[in-house]
């Protein structure tokens, strides 16, 4: 008696399930996806970049076809559609408003990043406490409950009647709610907590997170909602995810701050309606952020006599003078191989001041350790800071402190030669506004008209500058 086969209906649909299961490897810099794991993306060079996603069948006509609140597009022409002024929305926070570039852009999206408690949320919480007044807000959380979320802004001292909280992951019932709700503007904290029902990844995977953004970067933009999306940052400090969600977004803002200060800064990285590097400084305090409107008074807060090494520069953030700090620090190394620390600086401008230093001022600080920091935790990109780089090494090399009354500005070539930098006028007037008397400058930004209580040095080359700091 032959035996019946086995059944096997579950297993060969199961089977069948897997088999139709398709996976793909998805670069976290860039987002392209490839059939197969390589070492390299050769798209954007990354290495071991690549990370496994499991793909299953997206809603019909693709992602975002057919969700509450997107609708489709039709075709314009180019002279039918109105060029009208952009209408900003104020914040609220001047200092959040400077660094967007004049206030809120209807259908923005903003991405805000920043290291984990500098206080990104508290800050976006107290902005829609200060727009809810005037218009209607939502904000989103997928990370913290909803009285996590009261109980932060209780603590802020403003009115809560008039803001509408939501606790939600999922983007569709995101979309869904706002859609019914219809704000003028949006917080979603955060993007790497959002999950879409048609990908099978986990939430903050490479196609999640991009989905996600795409997905609300459409309805923001058909809607005129203006949304500020909370994302987390890696080890390296960049923002978590594929690199392509910076390029989605319009606007890519910064919190920074040393734990162990309350002062934050907020920087442009990105901006399509704003100049970037805008530089916005908050403090940090119980009742929320705390805007700073002189941020030099911070930076500044010299004691009464001035160590060698310590120099004040002017630097130019977006739209403003601002005067920081530098000190130096020049010591006999014990080592082999001198170091070369800075705080604030770029590590490969530094060695090479060092050898302009050598080369056309005569000075040898190559067996010296050097050690520079800015102080307030500032973060110096532009060339401007180079020549007070050099003044700070000379004073420390020679124990010799300099006028507490003198700012210096300046960028340095390989040649030797102090060249001139953007808004040396408004530089000037900025330090003469602070009580500086002396200004150490490049000759061409030396102004045709005398500042007043102001006494200009110019300087055309690195040798020029060692003799005029030696006369002083």
């Amino acid at each position: 008696m032959m035996k019946a086969p086995p059944e096997r209906g579950f297993l060969l649909l199961s089977e069948v399930d897997m088999a139709k299961a398709k996976t793909a490897f998805v670069c976290s810099e860039c987002g392209a996806e490839f059939s197969k794991w390589q070492g390299q993306c050769t798209e954007c060079g990354a290495w071991n970049s690549l990370q496994e996603i499991r793909l299953s069948a997206a809603p019909k006509g693709g992602p975002g076809k057919g969700y509450a609140g997107v609708t489709e597009s039709r075709l314009q022409r180019l002279d039918e559609i109105e060029a009208e002024a952009v209408t900003r929305l104020p914040s609220g926070l001047s200092e959040l408003d400077r660094v967007l570039g004049g206030g809120i852009v209807p259908g923005e999206v903003a991405l805000v990043g920043g290291d984990p408690g500098v206080g990104k949320s508290t800050l976006l919480l107290q902005t829609l406490l200060l727009l809810s007044r005037q218009l209607p807000a939502l904000y989103v959380t997928g990370e913290e409950s909803s009285q996590q979320v009261a109980m932060r802004a209780r603590r802020m001292n403003q009115p809560l009647d008039s803001l509408h909280l939501l606790a939600e992951t999922d983007v569709e019932a995101i979309i869904a709610q706002a859609d019914r709700f219809r704000p003028k503007v949006m917080v979603v904290d955060s993007i790497q907590t959002l999950t879409l029902a048609g990908l099978s990844s986990a939430p903050g995977s490479v196609s999640q997170v991009r989905e996600s953004a795409a997905l609300l970067t459409r309805f923001a933009k058909q809607r005129d909602v203006a949304i500020f999306l909370v994302g987390h940052v890696t080890k390296s400090g960049e923002v978590a995810g594929p690199r392509v969600l910076e390029h989605i977004v319009d606007a890519v803002l910064f919190l920074e701050g040393d734990p162990d200060s309350r002062f934050r800064t907020l920087r442009a990285l990105k901006n399509r309606f704003g100049a970037v590097n805008e530089l916005g400084v908050f403090a940090m305090t119980e009742g929320g952020m705390k805007q700073v409107r002189n941020p030099s008074a911070i930076f500044l807060s010299r004691g009464e006599q001035t160590a060698p090494g310590s120099i004040v520069m002017v630097l130019w953030e977006g739209t403003r003078p601002l005067l920081v700090e530098l000190q130096a620090l020049v010591d006999a190394s014990p080592f082999g191989a001198p170091r070369r620390i800075t705080v604030g600086l770029e590590g490969n401008r530094l060695a090479m001041l060092l050898a302009v230093l050598h080369r056309h001022g005569g000075v040898q600080a190559g067996d010296q350790d050097v050690y520079l920091n800015v102080v307030g935790g500032v973060r110096v990109t532009e060339t401007a800071a180079d020549l007070a780089v050099l003044a700070a090494i000379v004073s420390s090399l020679r124990g010799r402190a300099l006028p507490k009354d003198l700012i210096v500005f300046g960028e340095v070539g390989l040649a030797g030669e102090v060249r001139p930098v953007r808004s040396g006028q408004e530089r000037i007037a900025e330090a003469a506004k602070h009580g500086f008397t002396r200004a150490l400058v490049p000759s061409a930004n030396a102004p045709r008209q005398p500042v007043a209580g102001m006494e200009v040095l110019p300087v055309a080359s690195v040798q020029e500058a060692l003799r005029v700091l030696d006369e002083l």
